[in-house]
Formats: structure tokens, C-alpha cells, sequence
């Protein structure tokens, strides 16, 4: 299954994040399928690529529920109808 979340870098203490589409095996900081944005908790600074998302989405990929979050609060996920988790 693909997800939709976000891969840590950046320094200790100070983590940023990408937002990322990979398999749900492969491990946090592992290859990407593809990079979809990135976020900054200490600034709040988010920067998505909303076509990109939408069509992982479409094509049936789970964001996990941060990712959700910040999704909903940029207006992204709005258009495509959430998943009910089994």
C-alpha cells in the first residue's frame, strides 16, 4: 500500500520535514516514490504540491494522520473523500 507521509531531516532538534508518497514497508527515511511538499513545525512554513497529491490520492494512496491534518488545513484534501480505516 502506498501512504502519503512525511520523511524527517534537518538537525537535531531542529527537524523539517518532506512530505513524501512511499511504500507503508519501507522504512521512515527510506527512497521515495515521490516528493510532494514540505513542512516546517518551528515556522509552520508548508509548501505542497496540490496536483501532485491529488492525484496520489485518486489513485488510492492513505495519507497518514498528520499528513491529513495539514492537508485539511490547506484546503487539499477537501475534493477527495476520506477512506473509512478498517
Amino acid at each position: 500500500m502506498i501512504k502519503i507521509r512525511l520523511k524527517r531531516f534537518g538537525k537535531k532538534r531542529a527537524a523539517s520535514y518532506r512530505i513524501v508518497a512511499i511504500n507503508s514497508r519501507d522504512r521512515r527515511d527510506g527512497r521515495p516514490l515521490a516528493e510532494l511538499g514540505y513542512y516546517n513545525p518551528i515556522s509552520d512554513e508548508v509548501s505542497l504540491k496540490a496536483e501532485e497529491i491529488t492525484q496520489w490520492l485518486k489513485t488510492g494512496a492513505q495519507p497518514s494522520d498528520t499528513v491529513r491534518r495539514i492537508l485539511e488545513k490547506a484546503n487539499v484534501i477537501e475534493s477527495v473523500p476520506q477512506q473509512v480505516k478498517a
